[in-house]
């Protein structure tokens, strides 16, 4: 089984980062921007452009603004041109820290997410030195129906890997090329799926039982999420 760490429940909790509406916006727009970039214009035959549309307008994002974000990954807007960088590193305590960017000036945001990691105790690595401890999968969210035993048996019967009991929600992990035929299964089958999208899962967490390392990581994860270029963090930690 693999690991699951806290870190999206408690952004979904707190209503993490994206305090201002804007800043939802953006950040929005450049993963619509990114998957079209990347896959083309069309949310039919691209599946990463259809999760970012599908994202954007649980969060109300105008369809003027999803069609903006479109025309400006596969360049039909011109001007510069929004790419995807990710970095890796260690925050306090230890933990291990993925951070995926959108970005049109990469010089910015390197200096920015540097800044974040050496101003509260971390430390920025090479490629590769923290995605070995991380699996790419496909995660999604779906309320739970009242009858776990049927809600988990649909789950499996669908292609689930592993499900996490999250209080009200479930947790679904899948194989990362399969997320789409598993969302659409667990829709037919009855369950509410309130997101779906493609994450780095840790194979194993690392439990933080000390309260000034918890708040310490916690301030740490909230700087990184409150710049603008970043798109998502992914870590390992496990607090309860």
């Amino acid at each position: 089984m693999a690991g699951h760490s806290k870190w999206s429940k408690i952004k979904r909790q707190k209503g993490a980062a994206d305090a201002k509406r804007g800043a939802v916006f953006t950040r929005l727009g450049n993963a619509i921007s990114l998957a079209a970039k990347s896959g083309g214009g069309n949310p039919d035959m691209n599946p990463g452009l259809a999760l970012a549309i599908e994202k954007a307008k649980s969060e109300n994002m105008p369809n003027a603004n999803i069609e903006r974000a479109i025309k400006r990954g596969t360049g039909e807007l011109g001007g510069k041109q929004v790419e995807e960088v990710t970095y890796e590193g260690y925050g306090p305590a230890g933990i291990a820290v993925i951070v995926e960017c959108a970005t049109d000036n990469t010089n910015r945001t390197i200096a920015e997410v540097r800044t974040a990691f050496t101003k509260n105790g971390g430390n920025m690595a090479e490629t590769g030195a923290v995605s070995y401890l991380f699996d790419r999968k496909g995660v999604i969210q779906a309320k739970k129906s009242g009858e776990d035993d049927d809600d988990q048996l649909a789950a499996i019967e669908a292609g689930a890997e592993d499900i996490f009991d999250e209080e009200d929600q479930w947790a679904i992990h899948t194989d990362a090329k399969q997320l789409m035929a598993v969302k659409k299964t667990l829709a037919a089958a009855g369950l509410v799926v309130t997101s779906a999208s493609l994450a780095y899962v840790p194979k194993v967490t690392m439990p933080i039982a000390d309260e000034a390392a918890q708040e310490k990581v916690m301030k740490f994860m909230d700087v990184l999420d409150e710049l603008d270029d970043v798109v998502e963090t992914y870590t390992n930690f496990d607090i309860e």
